[in-house]
């Protein structure tokens, strides 16, 4: 079984919860001889945001056409994301709430597989067709605030957003979610917080790991 684990924060786990979210469900599966993990730490993949480059590139690329050398970078860029998403059965990503989404460089990312041809097309009637639905995903998200209660659940647009492109659009089965909250809003409980969400991390991974 091939695993993708995408990492998307770049500061240490002493300082972030997603990060240590991330180390702990590595540490969960690096060694199951079944499993075949992939680690896509997109802070340090050169990841260009998509634009007009990518377009250009896209166009050169199909009419043999010369690319520049940004062109070029960023279509690399692209096409290495895709590869790792193509080859694996499963996506995991580990992910902090950044000022109500999800971080810049975990868009560029999602902007590059979330294309027409890949993912997705349209058939002759104008109906979706998901290209590549046969994966699952994990979802693990750390936000200091809490937006699980009526209230706030709206504004929470880093979950929610990921459930949309991954299930909604993509067709997959998101097999696991765990979110860990509330730690800086109730710093009082925080070790008990990390505690039971890193039992909740360590039974995800073994859903893969069995």
């Amino acid at each position: 079984m091939n695993v993708l684990l995408i990492k998307a924060n770049d500061r240490p786990a002493t300082e972030s919860v997603s990060s240590r979210m991330y180390e702990t469900f590595l540490a969960e599966v690096k060694d199951n001889k079944n499993l075949n993990v992939r680690v896509y730490d997109i802070f340090n993949e050169d990841m260009p945001y998509m634009g007009q480059d990518l377009f250009s590139a896209f166009g050169k690329s199909a009419t043999g056409g010369e690319l520049t050398e940004a062109e070029q970078r960023v279509l690399n860029a692209n096409n290495k994301a895709r590869e790792a998403f193509t080859e694996a059965d499963v996506i995991v990503i580990a992910f902090p709430l950044w000022n109500l989404t999800i971080p810049a460089r975990l868009q560029t990312f999602i902007d590059y597989v979330f294309a027409g041809g890949f993912t997705f097309k349209y058939d002759a009637e104008g109906n979706m067709v998901q290209l590549q639905p046969n994966k699952k995903v994990i979802l693990l998200n750390a936000r200091g605030g809490i937006y699980s209660t009526v209230e706030t659940q709206a504004m929470e647009m880093s979950v929610n957003y990921l459930r949309n492109v991954f299930a909604g659009m993509f067709g997959h089965d998101i097999i696991a979610e765990v979110v860990i909250e509330g730690h800086n809003a109730q710093p009082h409980m925080a070790e008990e917080i990390f505690a039971e969400g890193m039992e909740r991390v360590k039974a995800a991974a073994k859903l893969i790991c069995e």
